[in-house]
């Protein structure tokens, strides 16, 4: 089920975000200072891409740094991003099928909006009784 969650979403939706969050990390690569915050964009590509079966957990040791991180991220770009997240989600759930698919898009929203301090990893991997901030 959830490889065929993965494929609808891909082709209505997931293929596009995941192109902005390349591209949005590769110009965040170019300078030293911002390399951080297009490394997130890539992670967060990966998971934009390939959702379903992915969980988002807390990082045992993110600190002062991923706040800080967040604060600066959530001015600069999660709020467009977050933005992007709900116009898709509109677009997707105007037919019966797309409703799961733009549930999806909105749930994406709190690791768009605070990337660090988070990491995406397979559903499969977590500990038994690990639970997720959010998982698809």
């Amino acid at each position: 089920m959830r490889t065929l969650l993965n494929l609808i979403w891909l082709i209505f939706g997931g293929l596009w975000l995941a192109i902005g969050y390349v591209v949005l990390g590769l110009f965040a690569c170019v300078f030293i200072v911002t390399i951080p915050f297009g490394v997130a964009s890539l992670r967060m590509a990966r998971y934009a891409l390939w959702p379903f079966g992915s969980a988002v957990v807390a990082k045992p040791h993110a600190g002062a740094g991923s706040a800080i991180g967040n604060a600066v991220w959530f001015v600069v770009a999660g709020v467009w991003l977050a933005v992007v997240h709900v116009l898709t989600a509109l677009a997707q759930g105007v037919t019966i099928v797309g409703i799961p698919i733009a549930l999806a898009n909105l749930k994406m929203i709190p690791v768009t909006c605070f990337p660090f301090g988070k990491q995406i990893v397979p559903r499969s991997s977590l500990a038994p009784g690990q639970r997720p901030l959010h998982s698809l």
